[in-house]
């Protein structure tokens, strides 16, 4: 499975897991797990042979909110940015965080508006100020990039 936890493997800490099938989201619980490669192997409790494992394939994995921790200020979770309307220091409005793409050097906003922007992350340089409670993000960024 690819996990957007860092490390990697800091999925198998969280227990229970809920798996998405169709809109119903169902618990489930780790048996075993390890890093693998860039991703990570997982075997469920119940899942005992390769038709189970096959079954659950494509599956999205979900952990509830009160599993994760607490974040630091000025830090936060992507699922708390996406749906954040951003908008540049004068005030230009490009548009809502659609999701976020990992590139390595930092993660990068993708802006879904008239047009689409991708924004790098960077708090304080170009991410001036987020307003959960307001659902707005700030940026220094130029509204035709």
């Amino acid at each position: 499975m690819y996990s957007y936890t860092e490390p990697r493997e800091n999925i198998l800490t969280y227990q229970p897991w809920y798996l998405r099938t169709g809109d119903d989201w169902q618990p489930c619980r780790l048996a075993e797990g390890r890093r693998h490669g860039k991703g990570v192997v997982a075997r469920l409790d119940g899942c005992e042979d390769r038709d189970q494992a096959a079954a659950l394939m494509d599956r999205e994995i979900r952990v509830a909110r009160e599993q994760l921790p607490a974040t630091a200020p000025g830090e936060y979770y992507w699922q708390d940015l996406i749906g954040l309307q951003v908008v540049t220091l004068a005030g230009d409005p490009l548009g809502r965080v659609d999701h976020l793409l990992e590139t390595g050097a930092n993660d990068v906003l993708v802006v879904a508006g008239e047009r689409e922007h991708l924004i790098p992350f960077v708090m304080d340089r170009i991410v001036v100020d987020v307003d959960l409670e307001a659902g707005v993000m700030r940026v220094d960024w130029d509204k035709d990039f």
